[in-house]
């Protein structure tokens, strides 16, 4: 089977988990980061219901740590689809007290659940799609598509609905919802394929760059207004990209001379020998 083949049944079942959500749920959310499973996510929900809009809008928790390539990314798609466009910040919460942080410096990952469960709560949003992959790590791979979440947003794997023959179940009380998971079953050189094939656009971020960067144990760690280099490290000049493009307290590049997305496949592929 070419690859080609297998992008075109993954892009179909993650339409079909599209639709199905819609018309299960009552106020569904697509969940953006700016990376690139969101990016593809966003453009499989956009043909699911093409030539008709996304009825869904978008929310993007803002840590307040993005990269700026990142946020302009963000604000130049929003002119480019017709979808509303939801931004909650972290710090927001953090100056008014709801988020107490012990050092400024530190990585925000771990708060966006606190900023997403309260955007949750104020839109009454009872499905959120998200990026989310099993490939990606263990936790991941016990996920359902329709993943349960109770009135506290808690996960709990005894609780989760069984899933046989693609059936699923959108059925949540009050306050409770569910995360949904089109992309469950790619990979990540599935999704950099799926790129290149519908020509998806992504922050720059991703492709080689020169950037200022520092050694730190075994990783290159990029220097901005949160990473400050320490008595004793040397800033180096390097071509990177990067493989995420999360907090950037705790993301990290690699060395990379990946122009495009043909050159990242290619350096993926590399990787397998």
């Amino acid at each position: 089977m070419s690859y080609t083949s297998v992008l075109d049944y993954l892009e179909s079942e993650s339409i079909f988990i599209f639709r199905e959500a819609v018309a299960q749920t009552k106020k569904p959310v697509l969940l953006f980061s700016g990376g690139k499973d969101s990016a593809v996510l966003l453009h499989i929900a956009l043909k699911a219901f093409y030539p008709s809009r996304i009825s869904f809008p978008i929310l993007h928790i803002d840590t307040g740590h993005n990269f700026p390539e990142v946020l302009t990314f963000r604000d130049n798609l929003e002119k480019d689809i017709n979808a509303k466009l939801i931004i909650r910040n972290i710090e927001d919460l953090i100056q008014s007290g709801r988020i107490v942080q012990d050092d400024a410096y530190q990585s925000r990952n771990g708060l966006q659940s606190i900023c997403l469960l309260d955007a949750i709560a104020e839109f009454k949003f009872d499905a959120c799609f998200g990026g989310a992959r099993r490939d990606e790590e263990k936790s991941r791979a016990k996920e359902r598509i329709f993943s349960y979440r109770d009135k506290f947003g808690r996960w709990d794997p005894k609780s989760q609905r069984p899933e046989v023959w693609n059936l699923y179940n959108g059925f949540v009380k009050e306050k409770e919802h569910l995360r949904i998971f089109p992309l469950s079953n790619w990979t990540e050189l599935d999704i950099w394929q799926y790129i290149e094939k519908e020509n998806i656009t992504l922050p720059s971020l991703y492709f080689s760059h020169l950037r200022s960067v520092i050694k730190r144990k075994e990783f290159y760690v990029p220097v901005s207004e949160i990473i400050i280099p320490e008595a004793g490290e040397i800033v180096e000049t390097l071509p990177v990209r990067f493989r995420t493009v999360g907090d950037m307290s705790c993301t990290c590049p690699i060395l990379s001379q990946a122009k495009n997305v043909s050159d990242i496949i290619r350096e993926m592929n590399l990787e397998k020998f």
